[in-house]
């Protein structure tokens, strides 16, 4: 099933000045750099299957497939190296006011997969492709509503990305601090994490929780709010799947209102969760679908903004207006690169019946972690779907009193030191980060989720005891 993982080439002989230009010269993502001053940056030199080896030759089993859920059929795929190699040489880019053979292949699979929508827009990163969604809102309350329907609803804990605007649309509080003000017109909605039910009283949580949406849309004026969007799981909101109940509310009460619905694929598109994408579990039908991490498992930068035929139409139906039509370009929307690394990556899930895979190695994960909550009273909570999972940690099971954050971390520290790549929700949630999040490659074996649960178990004996 999976890329048969071998000892990494030879280290470079010059290691020790890679390490030296990173610390003097590398800005890195999401890292304090005050501790590198004294400590070694850590550097990631080869990856095969599932695993991936440092600077030091260390190996480590990769539980989060690439650090940000993306690497979904793992490493070493020559056959997408190869793909990319090709279009690479024959052409590698051409601005997409053109098209591109690989663009036009892509979209006609993607769109195979996705029954209801119609037409993609290419551009490079999911932060960029959900700006894309605001921005087709806010023109669409232009052409249609007199400016008026321009509001945007996220919700509690979901994360959309990393631009100012995005980060307007942000649930995590920690994420979106220090980077105002931010873009008005931009309003939340409460979360549905079951576990921290904010509704006790309510009869149905899931229903509470969507008619708390319809309550928001009611406040703000519907005939001002012009989109509503969610994460079909919230992702590094502490992976949380939604009640059976809560998504046919939500889409009744879009409809009701004529609100549009944006569903944010990012994570969980492309067989994370055991379908094509995580709406597809729950009957939604979307007017916009936003992707990117897996959608070329990180050969290439590649992300997608996928709408509705009828939204499509909305921007060409007035050819008299110079402004009526989607006036926007993303430069590396035209690397041909993406499409074509796009490509192979869906023939290998397709033909690897990943998908299958995925449900099958994710009802074992779950399992596991539910064995693993028998035994450490400190997981309160195991939630997840497919290969995309998170185990909730309290310091008091009755109290549901969140663990320490410090303790959280350590436990993912001591995985590291095991040799096991592991996530958990950090600086993102006041007071809530306390979930470990799990997202190993679509070609996991039973062998690699019980030796990632093995690695975890070992880690909340030695924190916890």
């Amino acid at each position: 099933m999976s890329v048969t993982a071998a000892p990494p080439s030879a280290i470079p002989n010059d290691i020790s000045s890679v390490i030296e230009a990173d610390r003097a010269h590398v800005w890195h993502h999401l890292l304090p750099h005050k501790p590198l001053e004294t400590t070694d940056p850590r550097i990631i030199v080869e990856g095969k299957g599932m695993r991936v080896w440092d600077a030091t030759g260390k190996e480590h089993l990769d539980a989060v497939s690439g650090g940000v859920w993306t690497v979904n059929v793992g490493y070493g795929r020559e056959e997408i190296a190869d793909a990319v190699r090709d279009q690479l040489v024959k052409l590698n880019y051409f601005a997409n006011s053109a098209g591109s053979i690989p663009g036009a292949q892509f979209a006609e699979m993607l769109i195979d997969k996705m029954p209801g929508m119609s037409r993609v827009y290419y551009s490079n990163s999911g932060s960029e492709a959900n700006e894309k969604v605001f921005k087709m809102v806010r023109q669409i309350s232009q052409l249609r509503h007199g400016g008026k329907k321009y509001k945007v609803l996220y919700r509690e804990r979901d994360y959309h990305g990393t631009t100012i605007t995005a980060l307007s649309a942000t649930g995590q509080p920690q994420r979106a601090a220090q980077y105002g003000p931010y873009t008005p017109g931009f309003v939340e909605v409460p979360h549905c994490l079951e576990y921290r039910n904010q509704f006790p009283d309510a009869e149905d949580y899931g229903i509470a929780a969507a008619n708390a949406i319809e309550e928001v849309i009611l406040r703000e004026g519907p005939d001002t709010v012009g989109l509503l969007c969610l994460e079909p799981i919230t992702a590094g909101g502490g992976v949380i799947t939604p009640p059976p109940s809560y998504w046919p509310r939500v889409q009744e009460i879009c409809k009701k209102y004529d609100v549009l619905l944006h569903i944010d694929e990012v994570v969980c598109g492309v067989g994370r969760t055991g379908t094509w994408f995580g709406y597809q579990h729950y009957g939604i039908e979307p007017d916009f679908v936003t992707m990117a991490k897996g959608v070329a498992s990180g050969y290439a930068a590649i992300s997608c903004t996928v709408t509705t035929e009828a939204v499509f139409e909305m921007f060409k139906d007035d050819v008299s207006d110079p402004l009526h039509y989607f006036r926007d370009i993303s430069t590396f929307g035209g690397c041909t690169a993406g499409p074509a690394a796009a490509i192979a990556n869906m023939n290998i899930i397709v033909r690897e019946n990943l998908l299958e895979n995925t449900i099958a190695m994710g009802e074992r994960f779950v399992n596991n972690l539910q064995g693993l909550a028998e035994k450490h009273r400190v997981i309160g909570d195991v939630r997840g779907k497919g290969l995309f999972c998170g185990a909730e940690l309290v310091a008091d099971r009755a109290t549901k009193e969140p663990a320490d954050e410090k303790k959280v971390q350590a436990v993912v520290a001591d995985c590291m030191a095991q040799g096991l790549i592991i996530g958990a929700t950090n600086r993102s949630l006041p007071g809530f980060n306390n979930t470990l999040c799990f997202s190993p490659a679509l070609i996991s074996t039973a062998d690699d989720i019980d030796e990632i649960t093995a690695g975890v178990d070992k880690a909340l004996t030695r924190v916890f005891s």
